[in-house]
C-alpha cells in the first residue's frame, strides 16, 4: 500500500505559522515529526498531498492502492489496524474529521465513512503542539528503542534517577558529562551525536535529538523536546523546538514552541502565565483574530527562520510569524506578523532579499545550503502575507 499523508485544509490555517512552511505531519511532537511516526509504525516511506506551493519541495506519489492519512493525527497500535482493515472506498473518521481513506486515485471525495471507535490525538492547534509532548515522548520513545540496545553511561559524574536501557536511552556518539538526569517521571532521549555539558539538569520526558547540545548548566524541566542539531541552555519547561534552532544561553522558555533556523538571543525570556490566571487567548491566523486556547499556560509560538535579539521579552501567549527579526527594550505586540523587523518602538519589513542572505549564512554555518525551492517557498509567502504587516498599509496611504 502506497502511504500519503494529506492535509486538511482547516487544521492547516490553525496550525500557521508552521503550516506556512512544511505540511502538517512535518511538525515535531514527542521525539519525532508526524510523518517520521506513521512510516516507522508502517514500516514504510510516505509521501505529502499538500497545499500547491509547497507541493514541489513535497512531492505525492500516486498508485493503485493509496491509504490516506490524516497528517494532523498520532498514530497508535489500535488506529493502525483499523486503518488497515479499510477496503477500497472505505474510511474512518471521528467527531465529523476524516482520518484516513483507502482510494484508489488517491481523493477522499465519494468516500464510505464509519466513525471511528478508538480515542484520537489529533494535533489541530500549534498549542497542542507542547501540550501533548510529554506523552508522545514516551510513546516515541517506546517505539523507538524497541529491541535496540542503549549504550552505557562512562561518566563516573553524572548522577542518574531511573535505569540507563530502560528509562534512559542513549544513542551512538551521545556524550554525558557531570550531569543529573532524573528519568524517575518520564523516559530521557539522547540521541546520536548529541551532547549533554557539565552541571546541566535534566528532568524526562526529555527528547534530545541528534546532534543537539545542552550547554553547561542548563535547566530541562519534563515535556520537553530539543529537535535535531539545535543549542539549548538557560531555564527550559514543557516546549518543542522543531530543530535547527538555538537557545543557547540564559532565559526562560516555557509551554512554548519554536520552529526550524530560529534564534533567541541571550537572556531572551518568556511569560507563559498571565499575572491574572486568566486563560491565554493566542493570535489565530484562520480567524484573522485570538482565540482562547483554554489553558493557564502558553508562552511563545515562533515560524521558522525568525529570531531576536539579547534581552527580549515576550508577553504570554506571543505569536511571531516567519522571517521575523525581533530586537529593542519593552515587550513587543503578541502578534508579530511574518517579515517583521523591530520591536515594541514599533516594526518595518524586513525586506526579502535581506532576510535570504540571513537565511543563507545561517544555512551556511550548518553546511547546508538554502536550495532554489526553500527560496521560492519564501518569495511566495512574503507576497501572501503582506496583508498582516499593517505598516505597510500605513504606509501606502501616506
Amino acid at each position: 500500500m502506497n502511504v500519503i499523508l494529506f492535509d486538511d485544509p482547516s487544521i492547516r490555517q490553525d496550525l500557521s505559522p508552521f503550516t506556512l512552511t512544511r505540511p502538517v505531519s512535518e511538525i515535531r511532537v514527542g521525539i519525532l515529526t508526524l510523518t517520521e511516526k506513521w512510516e516507522k509504525h508502517l514500516n514504510t516511506k510516505s509521501s505529502f498531498q499538500t497545499i500547491d506551493y509547497l507541493q514541489e519541495k513535497y512531492p505525492v506519489k500516486n498508485s493503485s492502492d493509496n491509504v490516506l492519512i490524516n497528517g494532523a493525527v498520532c498514530p497508535d497500535e489500535k488506529l493502525i489496524n483499523a486503518i488497515s482493515d479499510l477496503a477500497e472506498g472505505q474510511g474512518l473518521a471521528k467527531d465529523g474529521i476524516l482520518i484516513a481513506a483507502r482510494s484508489a486515485n488517491a481523493s477522499i471525495e465519494n468516500i464510505q465513512q464509519k466513525e471511528y471507535g478508538g480515542e484520537i490525538v489529533i494535533i489541530d492547534q500549534v498549542w497542542k503542539i507542547f501540550h501533548h509532548n510529554g506523552f508522545q515522548i514516551k510513546a516515541d520513545f517506546e517505539l523507538i528503542t524497541k529491541g535496540k540496545k542503549s549504550k552505557d553511561l562512562k561518566d563516573p559524574h553524572t548522577i542518574v534517577y531511573g535505569e540507563v536501557g530502560k528509562d534512559i536511552f542513549i544513542e551512538e556518539g551521545a556524550i554525558i558529562k557531570a550531569a543529573i538526569l532524573n528519568a524517575e517521571n518520564g523516559p530521557i532521549y539522547l540521541g546520536k551525536n548529541t551532547q549533554v555539558q557539565e552541571g546541566s539538569m535534566i528532568r524526562g520526558p526529555f527528547a534530545l535529538c541528534e546532534g543537539s547540545h545542552v550547554n553547561m548548566g542548563a535547566k530541562i524541566r519534563g515535556d520537553t523536546t530539543v529537535g535535531p542539531h539545535s543549542k539549548v541552555g538557560g531555564e527550559i519547561s514543557n516546549s518543542v523546538i522543531f530543530g535547527f534552532s538555538n537557545k543557547g544561553h540564559d532565559g526562560f522558555l516555557g509551554n512554548s514552541v519554536i520552529g526550524e533556523w530560529c534564534n533567541l538571543g541571550a537572556d531572551t525570556n518568556t511569560s507563559n502565565l498571565k499575572n491574572n490566571y486568566e486563560n491565554i487567548k493566542i493570535w489565530n491566523y484562520k480567524k484573522g483574530g485570538f482565540k482562547d486556547t483554554g489553558l493557564q499556560f502558553c508562552g511563545l509560538i515562533m515560524g521558522d527562520h525568525s529570531k531576536c535579539g539579547i534581552n527580549t521579552m515576550f508577553n504570554t501567549g506571543t505569536v511571531v510569524g516567519i522571517g521575523c527579526n525581533i530586537f529593542g527594550d519593552g515587550f513587543p505586540r503578541t502578534f508579530i506578523p511574518s517579515f517583521a523587523w523591530g520591536g515594541a518602538a514599533g516594526f518595518t519589513t524586513f525586506q526579502l532579499n535581506k532576510m535570504l542572505d540571513t537565511a543563507e549564512k545561517v544555512y551556511g554555518r550548518r553546511n547546508r545550503t538554502l536550495e532554489a525551492v526553500d527560496k521560492k517557498i519564501l518569495q511566495h509567502l512574503f507576497a501572501s502575507t503582506s496583508t498582516n504587516r499593517v505598516w505597510e498599509k500605513k504606509t501606502d496611504k501616506a
